[in-house]
């Protein structure tokens, strides 16, 4: 691990100490987790836009995702509940 520096307004530190606090962290591990949670969003923003790249070069066919109702993981009493609202 190493150590960086940073600067940000006294606003931003003010809110993060607290939020830090509020969910028993340090300032560095609050950081930590919000950096990491940036990287991720970002990677799931970037492999969503290969998706639509590669389908919209190679359009799906078309009973591609064709699934039979009986075989849907939701169907049945779930299904029912559902529709109900």
């Amino acid at each position: 691990m190493r150590t960086i520096q940073i600067t940000i307004d006294d606003e931003l530190l003010e809110r993060v100490d607290e939020r830090a606090k509020r969910l028993g962290s340090t300032r560095a591990g609050f950081a930590r987790d919000a950096l990491r949670a940036a990287l991720a969003r970002y990677e799931e923003s970037e492999a969503e836009e290969r998706h639509i790249v590669g389908y919209r070069r190679i359009p799906p066919a078309p009973q591609e995702f064709a699934v039979q109702e009986e075989d849907r993981a939701w169907g049945g009493d779930l299904l029912d509940a559902w529709n109900d609202e």
